[in-house]
Formats: C-alpha cells, structure tokens, sequence
C-alpha cells in the first residue's frame, strides 16, 4: 500500500518498497490528421498529470506505460475531433478541443492510479506546402487591400481637386462680376458727371470712348 514519507516500518523478507512521485510531469503529444477541408496538420498537446497517491498500487501494478496509453487517447480524440472541422474551425475550437482531450484521457487513465491535472493544445501547424500557400493568399489578400486603400485615397483626391478647382472658378466669376459692377457704376456715374455739366448723352458717350481710348 501507500505510505507517506517519514519513518515507516516494514518486513525486508515479505516486503518491498518503490519509491514513486507523485509531483505533476508533463509529456507532450504529437498528432498527425486531416481536417475535413483536407488540409494535413500536426496537433501538438501538453499533457500534465500526476500518481493519484491514493490508487499508487494501480499506478505500479497495473499499467506498464503509462505515457503511451495517455498518447493513445489523445490521438483517439484529435483524429476523432478535428476531421469534423475546416482548418478555421480547428483554430478557433482549440478550447473545445482541450476539454474534449482532459476528459477523455482522464476517463481513460483513472482506473490506474492517474490524474490528468491540464491538457494544452499548444500548437497546430500545417504541413508546409499549405502553409506557404496560406503564406501567398494573405499577402495576395493584404496586396489587394493595399491597392483599395490607394484607390480609395485617389479617388479623394481627385473629388479635393475637382471641388478646389470650381470653388476657384466660383470665387473668379464672382471677382468678374464685382469688377464689371464696378465699371458700370463708374459709367454710369461719368455720365451723370457729363449730363450735370451740359453735355448731352451722345456727347458724353462719345467723350467716355475717346478717353477710354486714350487709357489704353
């Protein structure tokens, strides 16, 4: 049976003793599968658990290998699981994943003595030819984007230029008309000027050509 550490008294002749630990260790698990998108990845899990100190004889009398029973369980559920999953879903479900995994291996490793304590889904890496056409599509993608961005910056631009150029003819046709106000109220104060002084309009008209004449 199990005994605590500190002084114990035992029978050299009929008894033996293991020493075993039962501080938390981790192995890690890689597996191979397909998603259901077929896209071939490898699923890397972190497995911690510990001697559950009160089934220690289970723990060393009825189980030779541990860590390749949990390897197999946990290859149980990844090629169970993520078949049924596009190789998006498999990223975003890695939590679903991982309870799926703790409670099927610690189902799995309870009957002899072990407590599964965590299950990491540390990594899920593609093969590398689809990786490096993920690799491709995001920058084709990120190109694509970028030519969006700078259309899109173009085109305001042009709508700035466009809106500059006829606020600038705006503010001319309004200069010209001031200015020709002005003319005509100058005319017409010249002739008012003339008429006062006893020309009559055909003279004071003739008297405005000429001295426009002589201005230029």
């Amino acid at each position: 049976g199990y005994m605590e550490p500190g002084m114990n008294m035992y029978c050299p002749c009929i008894q033996s003793v293991q020493m075993v630990s039962l501080a938390v260790r981790q192995i890690e698990c890689y597996t191979e599968c397909k998603t259901k998108d077929n896209a071939t990845m490898t699923v890397r899990t972190a497995i911690q658990y510990r001697v559950n100190k009160t089934r220690v004889k289970q723990a060393v009398f009825e189980i030779d290998n541990p860590e390749a029973q949990i390897r197999a369980a946990v290859d149980n559920v990844v090629r169970s699981s993520i078949p049924s999953m596009d190789l998006d879903d498999a990223y975003s479900n890695k939590d679903t994943l991982c309870s799926e995994i703790l409670k099927s291996v610690k189902d799995a490793m309870h009957p002899y003595g072990y407590s599964i304590t965590n299950v990491l889904v540390t990594d899920l890496s593609p093969d590398k030819a689809l990786l490096q056409a993920m690799n491709a599509q995001l920058a084709a993608r990120r190109q694509r984007e970028a030519a969006i961005e700078q259309g899109e910056a173009q085109k305001v631009l042009q709508v700035k230029a466009a809106e500059a150029d006829a606020e600038a003819k705006f503010l001319a046709g309004q200069g010209m008309a001031r200015m020709r106000t002005a003319i005509a109220d100058g005319f017409k104060d010249s002739m008012k000027s003339m008429s006062d002084g006893g020309l009559d309009p055909r003279e004071a008209m003739h008297m405005m050509i000429t001295t426009q004449y002589l201005d230029t």
